[in-house]
């Protein structure tokens, strides 16, 4: 009999564990707020319609000297950030390079760029700046207002990454 109920319960417990992984697994697949894309840069500085102004949607002035970005339009409201709404940041990764960066802007207008990044942030990409474009790049949305933008080399908790 005590053989019997042990057997119920590792068993119980096995299928416990197993459905929880896969729960966390399905989880994690439905709700990854992380976009993949082609980052591009931007400088308002340079002449052009398509460099957009000296003040950011966030009523920032542009500093290209600091670690931000413009997200595109359709997608600030997943990211934040703009109009107004503070800033938010989130983490791109492409090149086997991380960077926080701190969303600032609208854009790119461009169709097929997710992320327009500042001549900073572009040139720890690319630091030559010959590339102009850096295809699949990851940008995940990171939660709360307490992020130091710059580069990172640990990986940042998935817990602190937004879900939604």
């Amino acid at each position: 009999m005590v053989v019997r109920v042990s057997a119920v319960i590792c068993g119980a417990a096995i299928m416990f564990v197993c459905s929880s992984a896969a729960m966390a697994r399905s989880e994690q697949a439905t709700h990854d707020a992380s976009i993949v894309g082609t980052a591009s840069t931007y400088n308002p500085y340079k002449p052009g319609y398509r460099e957009g102004g000296i003040e950011t949607a966030s009523g920032e002035r542009y500093d290209p000297s600091a670690w931000t970005a413009a997200i595109q339009t359709g997608l600030r409201e997943k990211f934040g950030g703009v109009h107004g709404g503070g800033a938010r940041y989130a983490l791109v990764e492409g090149v086997d390079k991380k960077v926080i960066v701190k969303i600032n802007d609208v854009g790119p207008l461009e169709p097929g760029r997710i992320i327009d990044l500042n001549e900073r942030t572009m040139r720890h990409f690319d630091p030559t700046l010959q590339r102009g474009l850096i295809p699949n790049v990851k940008v995940t949305p990171l939660r709360g207002d307490h992020w130091t933008p710059g580069p990172i080399d640990d990986k940042v908790a998935a817990s602190e990454v937004a879900t939604d």
